[in-house]
């Protein structure tokens, strides 16, 4: 496909690809290629083998039995993975559209009308490309597992899907030149903005199908204009400030909110990431955020919101960008409530923020930073959690940010990003620990951590405490760059890493890791991919991105970026085995329709039912010549009860087991 018809997830892509680290520390790893040898990292085939040889399995023991002999800890039929226009579950299971893009959320919205929409009518509907998805138990609920607040990530818009007839947008490619965007107006835009932030719905069980509650007291939508609080070390300082506001404290809406996090005291973390993609203009010549802006990709451009509003225009208010690539915090119980920045958790491309509660009661989050040759992190809150919902609230707004730095030995150390300590001092222009958070990676290029293959979800299992790191791909990385956490060049199809903390403890500076799977097709050797031979034809998978943990301690991993002529299947969701003898082996549970990106796996507290969200259905491959240039060509691609004129739509699927019991067992 020709560079000038990128769509929206396409241009992301791009900026990932670039990769705006300009760190070298450990990643070229003299200690790698002392320890490894120089001829095996020239043809990058250190890798699991390598690893586990070096390290071997204990290097990861958590004082918890594996699981013994080979019996599969997921009893369903697996899927065939032949690529579909239709989403498909496991036999055994129900797979029903719960809501999609444009449905009510609160009580007044208007019936969706995709030829004639309005911002108006959009910031009473469901958003577009649905993304985390978080369940909370209604307090006092007969059942729990049965009736809940269901938050959802709205993260991005694809005008191309959006609006019938525009086609794709920005067609002179992510700068922006003078003919891009000849089909949006103001109007456009300010439905985008209201199709951005997130949703909150109550849904309710009755027998085996879950629906929306119309009408409920809960429902809210939150968009790119609803006010915001800024808190923690960032809050008021100048670098924040704008012309709208002065001190530095507020701020209208959240952006590209991608995966996101519970809390034990019932509130939704929901975390930006690519959020340079709505800036643009320039700064003025030598501005004092030149290079703070270049390492996060700013401006982007691939929204064109600028035009139309100052906020997004660099020339007009330089600071706007600060104010956003954060943490934030909404309490979904209570609609009028305001969703805070929580700056403590520093600023970069958040994917997640999965927390766990360390043996000494501080709350811990972790993080990926999603982008190619970026970092993992680590939040360590000052406060332990008290079980008191009120005392606990403000426990983000301090506490330590740390980045990780995977050892050649299999050990891994978390390197505090504190204001004052090592390089983080006024000699390399941090001033405060404001200073720090705002430029979260820049600190972590100086205290040299490991530069990662695009680390998206991170989750902790509270059944064995190890922790799972899901890194997508990274085909920019040089064979002599390859190190053991990210031991392949060109790697196309991404891999998992499992952590231990020391002690099982979360809040402990040290840990252990090792490669859980290599992804791709095993059958093919170049591609190097590590599943377990038990692995069938159809369970492994590539471009690992978002992951669950339920009930019993599985895991669960869905994917983003597998096309037919890139890994001969759809996107969705496999299920792998993490211990015992079959651990490494995958199966898969339920497949996307065609084009769309399987994101928010969650699961009800009893295991009983699945939650998952799919994105851009319908979005063509950008690396595929053949692929129409505009999916209203392909009616093949729509959900079946769709009319001939509605095109595809972004929708949370409510997956639940015929018969009742858990999923997967």
């Amino acid at each position: 496909m020709s560079q000038d018809i990128r769509n929206t997830s396409q241009r992301a892509e791009d900026a990932e690809d670039r990769g705006s680290s300009p760190a070298t520390g450990p990643t070229l790893g003299d200690i790698v290629a002392a320890r490894f040898g120089r001829r095996d990292l020239m043809k990058g085939l250190l890798g699991v083998g390598a690893i586990s040889a070096t390290l071997g399995p204990a290097a990861l023991a958590s004082g918890t039995a594996a699981a013994q002999g080979a019996a599969s800890a997921f009893a369903f039929r697996e899927l065939d993975s032949t690529p579909t226009d239709r989403a498909e579950v496991a036999e055994g299971y129900n797979a029903e559209v719960l809501i999609r893009w444009g449905d009510a959320v609160l009580a007044d919205a208007p019936a969706f009308a995709p030829t004639t929409q309005t911002a108006a009518a959009q910031a009473r509907q469901f958003g577009y490309n649905n993304d985390y998805l978080g369940y909370f138990p209604v307090p006092g609920a007969a059942n729990p597992s049965a009736h809940g607040l269901l938050c959802v990530n709205h993260e991005y818009t694809n005008e191309e899907l959006m609006f019938p007839g525009l086609g794709r947008q920005d067609a002179a490619g992510p700068l922006g030149r003078e003919k891009a965007f000849a089909g949006m107006t103001k109007e456009l835009a300010a439905v985008e903005m209201m199709a951005h932030g997130g949703s909150v719905l109550e849904v309710r069980r009755t027998g085996e199908r879950w629906q929306v509650v119309a009408g409920s007291r809960y429902a809210r939508r939150i968009t790119a204009e609803t006010p915001m609080e800024i808190t923690g070390p960032a809050a008021g300082h100048p670098r924040l400030q704008t012309s709208a506001d002065p001190t530095g404290r507020r701020v209208l809406g959240m952006l590209n909110n991608c995966a996101g996090g519970r809390t034990p005291w019932g509130t939704w973390l929901s975390c930006e990431e690519n959020i340079n993609g709505y800036f643009s203009g320039r700064l003025a010549e030598g501005h004092a955020e030149t290079a703070n802006y270049r390492r996060m990709g700013i401006p982007g451009r691939w929204m064109n919101w600028g035009d139309y509003e100052p906020r997004f225009d660099l020339s007009k208010e330089p600071n706007e960008p600060n104010r956003f690539g954060w943490v934030v915090e909404i309490d979904p119980f209570d609609p009028t409530s305001t969703p805070k920045k929580r700056t403590a958790l520093g600023r970069f491309k958040h994917e997640g923020a999965a927390g766990i509660v360390a043996r000494g009661g501080q709350y811990v989050v972790y993080s990926g930073d999603d982008e190619r040759y970026d970092y993992v992190y680590r939040f360590v809150t000052e406060g332990r959690v008290s079980g008191d919902r009120t005392r606990d609230m403000n426990l983000l707004d301090s506490g330590t940010l740390s980045v990780a730095r995977y050892n050649a030995d299999g050990t891994g150390d978390w390197l505090p990003l504190v204001f004052g300590e090592g390089p983080l001092t006024p000699a390399n222009g941090f001033n405060s620990q404001a200073d720090v958070v705002i430029e979260a990676r820049r600190a972590s290029d100086l205290l040299g951590a490991t530069r990662m293959d695009r680390p998206e979800d991170v989750e902790a299992n509270p059944r064995t405490d190890k922790v799972y790191v899901m890194l997508t791909n990274n085909n920019r990385r040089k064979a002599d760059e390859v190190n053991p956490a990210n031991p392949r060049a060109d790697n196309r199809f991404g891999h998992i890493v499992e952590m231990l903390p020391d002690g099982r403890d979360h809040a402990a500076p040290r840990f252990t890791w090792d490669i859980l799977v290599r992804c791709g097709d095993p059958s093919i050797a170049a591609v190097g991919a590590t599943f377990n031979s038990r692995t069938t034809k159809d369970g492994w998978f590539g471009m690992p991105d978002n992951c669950a943990i339920d009930a019993d301690g599985r895991l669960w991993i869905a994917t983003d970026g597998n096309f037919p002529n890139r890994t001969g299947r759809n996107d969705g969701v496999w299920a792998m085995e993490t211990e015992g003898e079959r651990r490494g082996t995958s199966k898969l549970f339920f497949k996307c329709p065609f084009g769309a990106e399987l994101c928010g796996p969650e699961f009800t507290p009893d295991g009983e039912t699945f939650f998952v969200a799919l994105q851009h259905p319908g979005e063509t491959d950008p690396e595929d010549p053949n692929a129409a240039p505009a999916i209203y060509e392909n009616p093949a691609t729509r959900w079946p009860d769709f009319s001939p004129d509605m095109p595809p739509r972004p929708a949370i699927v409510a997956i639940t087991r015929k018969g009742g019991g858990k999923i997967g067992s």
